[in-house]
């Protein structure tokens, strides 16, 4: 396996392929698979699922306090999902508290979902108010949602903290390819100055190594593809490429014959949860080269990566896709999605809404803006409700759901966009929590720190030893 940084970016490798890096199916038969396979075949590396009738016979037996571990012994993983722009916070909150709420028109496609989730309100992120240092609510409520700290306003002398998902990494990380990944459907970048004089690094990255360090994110699925499942080392892709070509195969028809003789040593469960996979395996590269053909995008102000869809649905549902894939093989536990800056202006105008977004967000009480603005955050709603759907419907070594053994805070780091309030801040924390978390219900926490819940996922992750994070004034016991 390629050594991993501590942002979570694999260190190249520079060893040729040759047999020594291909398994021995045979052999291996005589020996207890590990958690976690590789099955490689002309430089195709394929991460499987955790299967159950290969785990070792401890897993099930998890010692107690043992790091990103759920009770039964499955991994638990936790992801940070970050919108923009804030809510219309009149069709955001529920009606009602506590496991009686109504749910309202934003949040209606999590409805079918209500059991995995939980609803939290009154959580601050008080750091990010302008205070002394003026205008620049866009960065602040980037560069503050995950790290809790004050941001110094520079367009270079940056300084934030440690994000959160980066302070777990740095206790879990070691157990897995990749301590973290860092993904954004956001493939717009800038540098130097972006809102009222703070640096752009505030206002497109959600993840910090250290108060001066922003960990960026990747927003090309098929460089996340590639990531997870490889291609080869540099040097040998395009050799790889022309085989491929000449074979006229796909990566997943390099490794099926390895596939077919795990498969042997299945229960008919796994062999079910083996063939989903390798299903979705399949549709998600064909969807992907599907993207490609199209080419870059006609869009004079923006040159589209390649990889990258032009619809917008689709590009979020890849990016997701590629989250929930990360989590299936265990490749990582923990993770960022950004699935747009804050202050992002983009239209969509297959929802009918051709304004950009931030401009909308000062809609100063015009009904028609109102009711664009709670169209892109019915949207966003739409696009969490199919990821969590996929995970729902992901069965994991224990026989739960990925969603169960899973805790995934989904959130922005504005509350009101119009008038820039940083209290109250639209949250869902999605997931059981392995069992640990209580979802199916509406929590008022009674204008507390976010910092307080971050703390306290951290904690349940196996960060025992953080003790305090950001602005924190204790853990969040009630979730």
């Amino acid at each position: 396996m390629p050594p991993s940084t501590a942002g979570g970016t694999p260190a190249a490798t520079t060893h040729p392929m040759n047999t020594n890096h291909t398994p021995n199916i045979a052999a291996e038969r005589h020996f207890s698979f590990t958690r976690r396979h590789f099955l490689r075949g002309l430089g195709a590396c394929i991460a499987l699922p955790a299967f159950e009738s290969l785990r070792p016979l401890n897993l099930l037996a998890a010692p107690a306090g043992k790091l990103a571990t759920t009770a039964s012994g499955a991994p638990l993983r936790t992801a940070f999902l970050f919108f923009p722009n804030g809510a219309i916070p009149s069709a955001w909150w529920p009606k009602g508290e506590g496991k009686e709420y109504e749910f309202s028109r934003t949040l209606k496609p999590l409805e079918a979902l209500r059991h995995h989730l939980q609803v939290l309100g009154d959580l601050d992120q008080k750091a990010a108010y302008g205070g002394p240092d003026g205008a620049g609510d866009h960065a602040r409520g980037n560069g503050v949602f995950l790290t809790g700290v004050r941001l110094k306003k520079s367009a270079t002398d940056i300084r934030a903290g440690i994000s959160i998902d980066q302070a777990i990494a740095r206790e879990i990380g070691h157990l897995t390819r990749f301590p973290s990944l860092e993904l954004s459907s956001d493939a717009i970048r800038t540098s130097g100055a972006c809102d009222s004089g703070y640096a752009c690094a505030y206002q497109f990255n959600l993840s910090w190594s250290s108060p001066t360090t922003p960990v960026a994110a990747e927003s090309n699925p098929r460089m996340v593809f590639e990531r997870l499942f490889g291609t080869g080392a540099p040097g040998d892709r395009a050799e790889n490429m022309k085989r491929r070509q000449q074979e006229q195969r796909s990566v997943l028809d390099f490794v099926l014959e390895d596939a077919r003789g795990m498969s042997q040593r299945l229960n008919g469960r796994d062999k079910d949860k083996l063939d989903q996979y390798l299903t979705g395996i399949r549709e998600i590269e064909t969807s992907i080269q599907k993207a490609e053909q199209f080419g870059v995008a006609k869009d004079p102000g923006v040159e589209t990566p390649s990889g990258i869809p032009q619809d917008r649905a689709q590009y979020v549902q890849l990016m997701l896709d590629m989250l929930a894939l990360a989590f299936q093989t265990d490749s990582t536990r923990i993770a960022t999605l950004l699935l747009g800056h804050d202050g992002d202006n983009r239209s969509l105008p297959e929802i009918g809404v051709s304004e950009g977004h931030h401009d909308l967000s000062h809609h100063f009480n015009n009904e028609e803006k109102i009711q664009k603005l709670t169209d892109i955050d019915l949207w966003y709603a739409q696009q969490f409700a199919k990821f969590l759907e996929k995970l729902q419907n992901t069965k994991d070594v224990d026989g739960n759901s990925l969603l169960h053994n899973s805790m995934i805070l989904y959130g922005s780091g504005n509350a009101d966009g119009n008038r820039h309030t940083h209290s109250n801040l639209p949250l869902i924390l999605a997931g059981g929590g392995g069992g640990a978390l209580t979802p199916d219900r509406f929590v008022r926490h009674g204008s507390k720190p976010m910092t307080n819940l971050l703390l306290s996922m951290a904690n349940l992750m196996g960060a025992q030893k953080l003790e305090s994070f950001g602005d924190s004034t204790g853990k969040l016991d009630d979730v």
